[in-house]
Parts: C-alpha cells; structure tokens; sequence
C-alpha cells in the first residue's frame, strides 16, 4: 500500500471540514514537516508519550525543543502540546529479553505499539478524528510495520488511525531544512539506551 497516497485521499475527502488529529511526536525535528503538512487540515494535539527515551534529561530536552517549535512555526490551526508521563521501566518491560536485537528489529515494533496504544487511547478518550504518529518521517524506522499497528489499533479502539509515510513527497529532508531554519536540536540517535550504544 502506498501510505501517502492513502493519506492524501483521506485528506482530499475533507472538503475543507477541518478535523481533529491526535498526533505522537517523538521530537521537534520529526514534528517539523509533518506540522507543517497537517496543520492546513487539522486541529493538531501533540502527544509527546516516550517512555523509551534515554536519559530522563534527554526525554526533557526534545520536550523543550518541541515546545519551542510549535510556538516558532506557522500554522493555520490550532496546536497544542500534551506531556505524556515518563516512565522508563514501561519500555524495560515491553523489551524484555530483546536487549541484543540490533536497531531496526522487533524491539523496535514493541516500542512503536506502547507509544501507538498511547496515542490511540488518548484519542479515544477526547473524542478525536483521527490518530497517527510522526515516527515515519524517519528513514530508520519501518512504515509498513507503523500502519500495520495503527490499523489494528483502530479496530480495537474504534479511533480511525491517519496512515502516514511522512518521509515521502521529500518529508525528511524538508524536516533537515526546517531544523536548520529553527536551529533545532537534532539528537544523535533514537532515544532508547539500545540505540545510544549503536551509535
């Protein structure tokens, strides 16, 4: 399935009503262009729920960061930021006895499903649109595996999953361009522990 296209007819099929999207967000530099995409279609709540993220410094780093993009950007509807709780034994948990799986793999799926079941839940609870995460903007993480999860989560929840490939149409490198144009900091890499011991 071509997860763009899919978005765009989804998107087309608005007519104009503007519609209210739940958005995770795992930092400022993947929300960037997708902000920038959306907000024309959408009242955008951003929940920024990473329990992954490695130290809790760093977690409260792309926090700040976040929030100082959404007050920077341009946009023509609403935005607002949602702090999820922070507890790292949630992802521990959920990557259990996965810790020497390389970056990429199943590990990596657990921790897209806890932060999509978030999202999904939270959307479900305030009467949201639509659901959908900004995780594939980037060119490291699996797409296919995103939608596959946002769509099942939405059959469980009954909350319609927005599908998404974000790093199409040139998404990733305008979220370079608009990093640099926002002098944004960019982490060197993902946000797990795991993931800092790759790089």
């Amino acid at each position: 399935m071509n997860y763009q296209l899919e978005m765009d007819k989804i998107l087309d099929s608005f007519q104009g009503i503007k519609k209210k999207l739940l958005l995770h967000a795992c930092c400022a530099p993947c929300s960037s262009y997708v902000l920038e995409y959306l907000t024309n279609y959408f009242d955008i709540t951003i929940l920024y729920y990473n329990p992954n993220i490695y130290p809790k410094e760093e977690f409260d780093k792309r926090y700040k960061e976040l929030s100082k993009l959404i007050e920077e950007l341009p946009h023509t509807n609403k935005i607002e930021l949602v702090k999820g709780h922070y507890d790292y034994s949630e992802f521990v948990e959920i990557t259990k006895g996965l810790e020497n799986v390389p970056e990429g793999g199943e590990r990596c799926f657990r921790c897209y499903e806890l932060r999509l079941r978030e999202a999904a839940k939270y959307a479900k609870d305030n009467n949201y649109d639509y659901f959908t995460t900004t995780l594939s903007i980037s060119p490291y993480k699996n797409a296919i595996k995103l939608n596959e999860i946002g769509t099942s989560l939405e059959q469980e929840y009954g909350i319609k999953y927005l599908y998404a490939d974000f790093k199409k149409k040139n998404g990733y490198k305008r979220s370079i361009e608009l990093s640099k144009e926002y002098n944004l900091y960019r982490q060197d890499y993902c946000g797990c522990i795991y993931s800092k011991r790759e790089d």
